[in-house]
């Protein structure tokens, strides 16, 4: 698993889930939270795309433009190369506009 902090959580099944739980993490040789995260990710992952929430930020803004679909990679290319030419400034430096 990830090496983030996990989060504790609490929630109630069934007494032939956690059987079945209880004897996969004893055949696997994992732990059943283990066999329970393992679960969730392979849900999660097959949820269909329109309902993944990170498809929330799409439409957000406007830039006016009507074909960055399809020129994405020239305008982040050129967003990049712009950013390149600029030095570096020094933090708390910064004109005050």
């Amino acid at each position: 698993m990830r090496a983030l902090k996990k989060k504790p959580i609490q929630v109630y099944i069934e007494p032939a889930q956690e059987q079945s739980i209880e004897s996969l993490a004893r055949r696997k040789g994992i732990s059943k939270a283990e066999i329970i995260r393992m679960s969730l990710d392979k849900y999660l992952s097959e949820l269909p795309v329109e309902d993944d929430p990170a498809l929330g930020i799409v439409g957000l803004g406007s830039s006016g433009k009507t074909d960055i679909s399809a020129n994405h990679d020239a305008y982040l290319a050129g967003h990049a190369a712009d950013r390149v030419k600029e030095p570096p400034v020094p933090y708390g430096r910064r004109k005050k506009k």
